[in-house]
Parts: C-alpha cells; sequence; structure tokens
C-alpha cells in the first residue's frame, strides 16, 4: 500500500528493544505533533500483571486466550501524562516493575496474547494520528505505517538508563544484575517464535547510544514533517 494521508494524519511506528527510550520519546513527538500515543508495551505488560494476579502460567494459551477476552485496556490523559487502565483500574504504576517486565516478555510471545492485543491496536491506530510504540508495529501491527522508526542502544547504556530509574524509585538493584537483565530480554524478544523483535525494512535506523533526547526527538519530528509535507504535496 502506497503512503497516505488518514482520517487523522500518519501513523508513526517507533520499535527497538527494551531501555532504548522509546516511551518516553514517542510521548515527547505525540505531544509536539498533537498525537496521540499509543502504548503497545504498556498493554502487554497489563496482560502480564493481570495474568500473574489470576495465577496464569504464560505458557498457558488457553487461559490466557480467556483472560484477554475479558480485558479492556485503554488509555487516558492525566495533564501531560497517560495512565493505562485495566478493566477500569489505574495499573500505570503496578506494570512498571521488573518482576512485570520479564514476565511481559514471556507473555507477549504467546499467539492469544498477540493476536488479542492486535486487534486492539489496529482499532485504536488505524485512522491515523497516532504514534505507537513496541517490538513490532512496524513489521506486524501496522506494516503499511506511513513512518517507521527503530530506536536502539547498546545494552551497556539501555542496562544504564534502567538502573537510573529503578535507583531513583528507591529499588535495590545493581548496575551488571540490570545490563544482565536487558541483554535477557533482548536473547528473548529477539528468539521468541510469534512476532519476534525486527527492524522493518523501511524503518529510520536511530542509534541512541550517544544522543540526548532532545536530538532524537529532533530527528524523528524531522523526518515526520518531511513525510507530511510529501504527502500534502501529493
Amino acid at each position: 500500500m502506497s503512503a497516505r494521508l488518514r482520517a487523522n494524519g500518519v501513523i508513526i511506528a517507533i520499535d527497538g528493544p527494551s531501555g532504548a527510550g522509546k516511551s518516553s520519546i514517542t510521548k515527547l513527538l505525540a505531544r509536539r505533533l498533537g498525537y496521540l500515543h499509543i502504548d503497545t508495551g504498556a498493554m502487554f505488560r497489563a496482560v502480564a500483571l493481570m495474568a500473574k494476579r489470576a495465577q496464569i502460567a504464560c505458557e498457558d494459551d488457553p487461559a490466557l486466550a480467556v483472560l484477554c477476552r475479558g480485558l479492556d485496556i485503554s488509555f487516558c490523559r492525566d495533564g501531560e501524562n497517560c495512565r493505562v487502565l485495566a478493566n477500569g483500574e489505574d495499573v500505570s504504576g503496578a506494570i512498571r516493575s521488573e518482576e512485570i517486565g520479564l514476565l511481559t516478555s514471556c507473555v507477549s510471545a504467546r499467539r492469544p496474547v498477540r493476536d488479542a492485543l492486535l486487534a486492539m491496536q489496529r482499532g485504536m491506530g488505524e485512522a491515523g494520528g497516532v504514534v505507537l510504540e513496541g517490538r513490532d508495529i512496524g513489521t506486524v501491527v501496522f506494516p503499511d505505517a506511513e513512518v517507521k522508526f527503530f530506536l536502539s542502544a547498546s545494552a551497556e547504556e539501555r542496562g544504564r538508563r534502567r538502573y537510573l530509574e529503578l535507583t531513583a524509585r528507591g529499588e535495590q538493584v545493581s548496575l551488571k544484575e540490570t545490563i544482565d537483565k536487558v541483554a535477557l530480554r533482548d536473547r528473548q524478544d529477539e528468539g521468541r517464535e510469534y512476532a519476534p523483535l525486527r527492524k522493518a525494512a523501511d524503518a529510520v535506523d536511530i542509534d541512541s547510544t550517544s544522543l540526548s533526547m532532545d536530538e532524537v526527538l529532533a530527528l524523528m519530528e524531522s523526518a515526520v514533517r518531511q513525510k507530511l509535507a510529501a504527502l500534502q504535496g501529493e
């Protein structure tokens, strides 16, 4: 499908490994463009949290399918922030623990979960005017997205950023342990059978290891505005 303007603009897909800064950049880019930020990673984390509460093993596909059928995930604006709701409950904080992060990698590899959330994500974003971030947005969820980015950074840098985030919240973790967990998450995401982490062939590759958030944002905004100008001129 050729690139086009949709009803509300374009779809912007930002993929990349854990800790590359996707969530922060996506929020800023969406705000800058006046677009809706759809945090697909938070959606998978919400499923992982609910599975843990229900004591469902991450390999139990039938139980996960039932869980997803009864799960309503939505986002609501809270000032400049976006809250994640699961069946009406604000789970924005609960889904951000290290335990849920690792469980998410396992749960998100299960086909019933991915199929259920795929339908939700496509419904939220098909009219455009959205910025989505995750692991397979540009390859599986919206392969026809008008703008795609693959945001990465070295495992050491991503681990360092995560370590600073966790310690700022008062969690007792070591830098080495955090880097090791980032590397483990990479192996899980890249090696899973269904919808593994991959860079779309037409994605703009951005390595943020030595770039500031402002520099990454400027690169992305410039690329998006160039695409918008080109589509509006057609």
